[in-house]
């Protein structure tokens, strides 16, 4: 599924600005409304699967969903077609990330889950690496017609279904035969623990300092790069994430969560700087390269740091609302980002997002200092 939606991804920004006539904040406002709404379904798809038990169920709905709404996008003739594409195709998406978490909690080893969630990390950006090859080859050989190549990705997402629906099996739940128990209540939700809940904290205040990927393809045609080659970018991050992400994820297991994530921090910041300076696509690709490591650091740790946290019973709620408040706070990024933009350019808005990852850093220091500084007991 995400060769499909990365080949469309990777030339979405740009198909809306040049052949929609989109502006930057309506860019902004399409990806985070997408985001946003793809993390709301997750809160009640999550808890849907702790209540009936199935994690396979919805998963096979939410990728079908998705594949089913790939040909709107070569078909679209507005935004709104565009616009109406994304929220469905979120939609499904929704429906299938936390059931799709939970599952990796489900079939790993309490003290292998670091890794699971990096090779999962891995696979999904090995994925997206070759969307982005893909695009650009296709390009080439089509002569820069967007909605063809859009066409051609329509066919790998209903590929991905099939193999979901034939290959993926679920284990056996060993409370199956317990009574029935409301999704998604306010007593659940209680039963979170307070680091839980920190945890939630902490992945909102990563996301709301990195907005959406399509302001990298934005910035890579910002400097003159070729529009045959514009997706580039895209493969240049993923390569990057997907080469860290499974070392990244087996070193959470011994290393310590705030070290990594403040590492992080730290490559996000210097994400930023670069592509805030980038005069030519050259410095574009060093910027989505450690765009790239700062996903790895982070986003396979977050679900790790859930996974180990929350009751096993829980999985799927917890799941939910962690993606929930990730996805608002993409939400709010994506639409300053894009204001940003529109208003003071593209240099300004990265240095907007270096400042407020730098801020981010200095607060899990002194978060941790002041974990430090408390007296024992």
């Amino acid at each position: 599924m995400d060769i499909s939606s990365e080949m469309i991804h990777s030339l979405l920004p740009i198909f809306m600005v040049t052949a929609l006539g989109a502006s930057m904040v309506t860019v902004g406002i399409i990806e985070g409304v997408a985001e946003a709404t793809a993390a709301i379904m997750k809160v009640f798809s999550g808890a849907l699967s702790d209540y009936l038990g199935k994690r396979k169920f919805l998963m096979v709905l939410g990728y079908a969903l998705a594949a089913f709404t790939k040909p709107i996008f070569p078909m679209a003739t507005s935004v709104s077609w565009v616009f109406a594409a994304r929220f469905v195709d979120r939609v499904g998406k929704g429906i299938r990330g936390a059931p799709r978490d939970a599952l990796v909690a489900d079939l790993t080893p309490p003290q292998m889950r670091g890794a699971a969630y990096g090779l999962r990390q891995a696979l999904d950006s090995a994925g997206a690496l070759t969307g982005p090859l893909l695009a650009v080859a296709l390009m080439v050989w089509f002569a820069n017609d967007i909605r063809t190549v859009m066409w051609i990705a329509v066919v790998p997402a209903f590929i991905a279904v099939a193999l979901l629906l034939v290959y993926v099996r679920e284990p056996e739940r060993t409370n199956a035969d317990s009574p029935a128990r409301t999704p998604l209540t306010v007593a659940d939700v209680k039963r979170l623990p307070l680091r839980y809940w920190l945890v939630v904290l902490l992945g909102g205040v990563f996301t709301l300092a990195r907005f959406s990927e399509a302001f990298l393809v934005l910035r890579a045609q910002d400097v003159g790069l070729e529009l045959s080659y514009v997706p580039v970018v895209m493969i240049v991050m993923n390569v990057l994430y997907a080469g860290a992400a499974y070392p990244a994820g087996a070193a959470a297991d011994r290393v310590s969560p705030r070290t990594l994530l403040f590492f992080g921090l730290v490559l996000l910041i210097a994400a930023d700087v670069a592509l805030a300076f980038a005069a030519s696509p050259l410095i574009v690709f060093a910027g989505a390269a450690l765009w790239g490591l700062h996903m790895a650091f982070t986003q396979g740790l977050l679900s790790k740091l859930v996974a180990d946290i929350a009751p096993t019973e829980l999985l799927g709620t917890a799941f939910g609302i962690f993606n929930l408040v990730s996805g608002v706070a993409l939400l709010l990024a994506s639409v300053i980002a894009g204001t940003l933009w529109s208003a003071f350019g593209a240099s300004f808005t990265f240095l907007a997002g270096a400042v407020f990852a730098a801020v981010a850093a200095i607060g899990l220091l002194a978060a941790v200092q002041y974990r430090k500084s408390r007296p024992a007991g």
